[in-house]
């Protein structure tokens, strides 16, 4: 999580022109969009709390069928709030764009339906940064962060942190993203092999 922080706050890991340019790009942001759902959250949380104030106000993003993570995003803001007394944030649901073992399919019809979503809500807040970690919900939200960027209207940084659990391989929501995030955070050393384009800095969750 050390690493994460210095890559994000401080935008400098080594001396390598790369991290110091992420730096240019990060200390300028005002506002932040969070997508997760289910187990997911706890690791987004984790990353959240190396986060300033200067990330504010947090747009959380997650599946209308999640039904913890509400609970837990909100007793996070409670403790934050202890700290930060101008603490802004909110809460959105979106539909699930794809269920576990759910048939490819039908996956595409469900992820057009979650677009839909996706797409005038990323327009209403036109978030500075979209940071996720791996659930299939933030693929349409990404997507819509992509077609306000083509269209001139707005432009969402998209920072992707593969989950701990994806050692070897990398999840679809990854193999995806890959091709489209601005930033692709990898926690094993083996998946910077296999995927040049990834940054990685360890464990940060």
């Amino acid at each position: 999580m050390k690493n994460f922080h210095q890559y994000i706050l401080k935008g400098k890991v080594s001396d390598s022109t790369e991290e110091i340019e992420s730096y240019k790009i990060f200390r300028v942001l005002t506002a932040v969009y969070f997508v997760f759902t289910g187990g997911h959250t706890t690791e987004i949380l984790r990353l959240l709390s190396c986060l300033s104030e200067s990330y504010s106000p947090r747009h959380y993003i997650f599946a209308d069928s999640d039904k913890m993570s509400e609970a837990k995003i909100r007793s996070f803001e409670q403790k934050r709030a202890e700290t930060f007394s101008n603490s802004q944030f909110t809460l959105d649901r979106i539909p699930r764009s794809r269920e576990v073992r759910q048939s490819w399919t039908s996956s595409v019809v469900t992820t057009l339906y979650s677009l839909l979503y996706s797409l005038p809500l990323t327009y209403r807040l036109k978030p500075d940064l979209i940071l996720c970690n791996g659930p299939g919900t933030c693929v349409p939200v990404c997507i819509s962060a992509l077609l306000l960027r083509l269209l001139g209207i707005k432009r969402a940084i998209i920072v992707y942190v593969e989950s701990i659990c994806r050692v070897e391989t990398l999840s679809l929501s990854g193999k995806i993203l890959y091709y489209f995030s601005d930033y692709f955070i990898v926690q094993w050393p083996d998946l910077k092999e296999k995927y040049p384009k990834s940054v990685y800095l360890g464990r940060v969750v």
